[in-house]
Formats: structure tokens, sequence, C-alpha cells
């Protein structure tokens, strides 16, 4: 690794390390201390608090260097699953391109021995060391590469199970076991969604595309007290405004052209049941108006009717967008914003669900064997599973479904290589300004192209220094806060 960085230490306290306060012997992590080059350590304990508060006081007088530690709540010091989840934010804290990485290994169970090699040589390069009396202290040669995601294990899934990740189309029976992770905040996210499937009261289900919203709206559905009455959903942003009125309370005969017959809305068809709004930030102003009204009353009025019909339905609304942003922006009416938004989920990206990614591609190339034996014992190699690792899914798991039909089918072999799944992702382009190749001989905006860049480093050094002009000034190497005042008025930037 590079000199000059900053070497930090990252290891369990063990039992071998408390007993050596009253031993007077050194211990693994003050033997390594003593023996090898490191600026900081970075301590894990699951011990008794004050055993190790005792160890931490007695270490930091023999050492001086900073010393960190932090407790990891394990149930069990062999699990390798809250191993994992405690190590893995740490070592992702710890690994930036200023710091050089040091694991040792002795102290802790095998278990724990066993995570950190698989953190340390797939997702987090680091430096191994061991503490013996026997030995001494030795760095540690590693002489194989691994290339795949410790993924803890899970209990055996069945098909069914599945269905929800291989097929784009959500089942009618989804139930939160269709909901498959071993996600601590996903865990959160799904005991969160069953309370409110016992509460018949407006949920906002937050995400972007692909992340499971649907799923999640019938899984709350199926449920509620109202699981055998209809769910029907309906994509807003994929319905003309036209015909919006129509779609969602229906129509009488001749009410417009092309009306050649009674036609009950989505409300008309939830009675007694759910209904689900999907993409319910794209509605129009106008929609929005007439939508809150139904939902304040319990009654509609088809278009062409001049009779009041009385609905009983639960709303289940979905967005990608900020509709906070939405209503500050006075893009989205308030009064409706806070009539949906009773109860809220916040689903993550995939890349954000720690331990999904392998745990989901495995079966979903499963559950496509199983479907069709032309892809039966299809795997993903150590590369692909790498792969898979470093992309951002940015459609989350109906990218990733696809992505791996795609592979499948491309795959020469029983495993899927890297380079197939490589071939199989479409990688979008990053949207970055570039703010010196704009062509002169069409015309450019330099004030607009000014004003863009010094909105972008005002904004980011005034919300720095918490909204410190003065600070901001220093750190854009302006002269004056007067002088960032007069470029803020200039550029019109807030």
């Amino acid at each position: 690794m590079t000199s000059g960085l900053h070497k930090v230490l990252i290891s369990w306290i063990g039992g071998n390390d408390l007993k050596a306060v009253a031993d007077k012997q050194s211990g693994p992590i003050l033997s390594t201390l003593k023996n090898a080059e490191i600026d900081s350590v970075e301590l894990l304990y699951s011990y008794p608090q004050a055993e190790v508060e005792s160890y931490l006081s007695w270490l930091q007088q023999r050492v001086d260097i900073p010393i960190k530690a932090t407790e990891a709540k394990l149930s069990s010091p062999v699990n390798f699953g809250e191993i994992y989840l405690a190590v893995e934010p740490v070592l992702k804290k710890l690994s930036t391109a200023e710091t050089e990485l040091s694991i040792l290994l002795s102290p802790g169970t095998p278990a724990m021995q066993a995570v950190w090699i698989l953190l340390g040589k797939t997702r987090f390069p680091a430096v191994f060391y061991q503490s013996s009396r026997e030995s001494g202290v030795e760095r540690v040669e590693i002489p194989f590469e691994l290339a795949a995601e410790f993924v803890p294990a899970v209990s055996e899934i069945s098909d069914a199970k599945l269905n929800a990740l291989t097929d784009s189309r959500v089942p009618i029976n989804a139930a939160f076991d269709n909901i498959v992770t071993q996600n601590p905040s996903m865990h959160v996210l799904k005991q969160q969604a069953q309370i409110l499937a016992e509460r018949n009261v407006p949920v906002l289900i937050y995400g972007e595309t692909g992340t499971g919203k649907e799923l999640f709206a019938r899984a709350i559905h199926n449920a509620s007290p109202r699981r055998e009455k209809p769910f029907i959903a309906l994509n807003c942003g994929a319905i003309p405004e036209e015909l919006i009125d129509s779609t969602l309370f229906g129509h009488k005969k001749g009410a417009f052209t092309g009306a050649v017959a009674d036609r009950s809305g989505v409300f008309q068809q939830a009675d007694g049941g759910t209904l689900f709004l999907d993409e319910f930030g794209e509605l129009s102003p106008q929609s929005q108006v007439r939508l809150l009204r139904v939902l304040q009353e319990g009654r509609l009025v088809p278009v062409g009717s001049d009779k009041e019909l009385p609905v009983d339905v639960r709303i289940i609304t979905a967005t990608h967008r900020n509709l906070m942003e939405a209503v500050a922006d006075g893009h989205f009416r308030e009064d409706l914003f806070y009539r949906v938004a009773v109860g809220v989920l916040h689903l993550p990206p995939l890349r954000a669900r720690e331990g999904d990614l392998s745990l989901l591609a495995d079966m979903m190339l499963k559950a496509q064997g199983d479907q069709d034996p032309a892809f039966s014992g299809k795997k993903l190699s150590a590369d692909a599973k790498k792969v898979i690792l470093q992309h951002p899914w940015r459609g989350n798991v109906r990218e990733l479904r696809s992505t791996l039909v795609r592979a499948a089918l491309w795959s020469s072999g029983e495993n899927i290589t890297g380079a197939e799944l490589q071939q199989a992702l479409f990688t979008m382009p990053e949207r970055e300004p570039d703010l010196l190749n704009h062509d002169v001989s069409q015309g450019v905006d330099l004030n607009g192209i000014m004003g863009e860049l010094a909105a972008h480093y005002i904004q980011n050094a005034m919300a720095h220094t918490a909204q410190n002009k003065t600070k901001a000034a220093k750190l854009l190497g302006l002269k004056s806060q007067q002088t960032l005042s007069n470029w803020i008025e200039k550029y019109d930037i807030e």
C-alpha cells in the first residue's frame, strides 16, 4: 500500500486481551501495537462494559495513539450474520483513500476471523496480522483471492416466496413473506407495514423505481381486514390528463366523445377494498383537487352524472418524488399530502440494502431454473458476484432480474462469468456538467455557466459552514462576506 497513509488497526477485543490486565501480559492487541507501525486503533467488543472500560484505560496508558471502541450487541459470538452487520459499517467508515487498513485476526471467535478475511479480501482491502505468545506478531499473507460478498446464512425460502422477485408482476397473494431480505432496515419496514395493515389509515410509500412499492402495497392489503375485497392498482403517470377523471371516478354513457357505455372508475372497482395509486406525485393540480374531495367526503360523482355515489376505499399511494419539496415548490397540494401521508414507508434502494444483493441474485437464478429447464443449474461465478456488488442498480430489483435473465441466456456454461454479466448490464451515462466543452459556434450563455458554477460551490460552502457567510467566503477564496453577498445577489443564488 502507499506510504504516508494514516495506518489504522481494527480488531475485536478478545478474552486474552482482557486477561492481560490481571496477568500483567501484553495480550494480542498491545503486542501488535508495539510491533507494527499503527497511527490509531478501532476496537469492537461484546464483553461487559465494565471489563472493557478497565481494559481500555489500561491500554491507553501503554500506547500514545488514539483508541476508539464500539460495542457490538451480539446474541452469540458465532452468529455470522450479526458479526457481519457489526463489522461492515466500521470497515466502510475506515476504508478511505487516505487510510491504510490493518486487521488483527487473533482476538475473537473463528466466525469473527472468517468475516474479517472475507471482507478484508473483497470489499475493504486490508493488511492482516496475527499475534500469539509462541510466534509473536506476524503479518499474515492469505494465499488466495475472493470476489464474492459474504452473505450470512439464511434459512431456505420456498419457491412460492420467490415469485415476487422473479416475475415483473406482483403476485395477487403477495404477503410479507414475499419480501425477502436479511437487511435490518428492511425487517423494520416490514414490521411497520404489518402494523399499518391492521389499521384503516392511508399509506404513502416512497421509493425509487423497482424497490417493491406495489409488493408492499399488496402485502398490506392482504394482511388487512379488507383482504377479501378488491385490490385495484393504477399508475397515475400513465393516464392522459383528459382521462384522469373518468379513470378515477367513472363516467356515464355519452359524457364525452367515445363514452359509448357507462363505466365504473377505479374507486368504484375498489369499493370495500384497497386502491393503490402508483406514481401519485404525477397527478396534475386539477386532479389533486378532485381527488382530495373524494377522500374527504367518501363520495364521488362520475363524469356526466349528477348523482353522488358513496365509496369505501382504503388508499395506498406511492411515488419516487419528494412530495415535501413539491409542496414547498407549490406543485403539490399541502392538504392532499397530509391526507395521504398518515402511514409513511421509505423503501431503500437495492444498493443500500446491505447483504441482499447476492441473496436475491442467487434466488432469482434458482427460480428461473425452476420455471425453465434451460436455466436449470445456472450459478454466478465469484467474478460475476463482484460485478453485481459494484453496480449501482438504479432500476433496483427490476433491473437485477432482467440483467440475470439476459446473462443466463447468453452464458455458455453452468457458471455465469463476470464478463457475461458485464455484457448483460445497461450502464447509464452519468449526468455531470461539462462546463468546458460547450460549442461556442452555436453560442453560449457565459453568464449562465458562471452562475451555475458559482451556485454549486457557494451553496456547498454555506451548508458546510452552517450558513456562516464569513467562513464560507474564506473557504471560497473571496475577500469578505460582502464579496460573497455580491456574488449571491449577482447570480440570484438561493
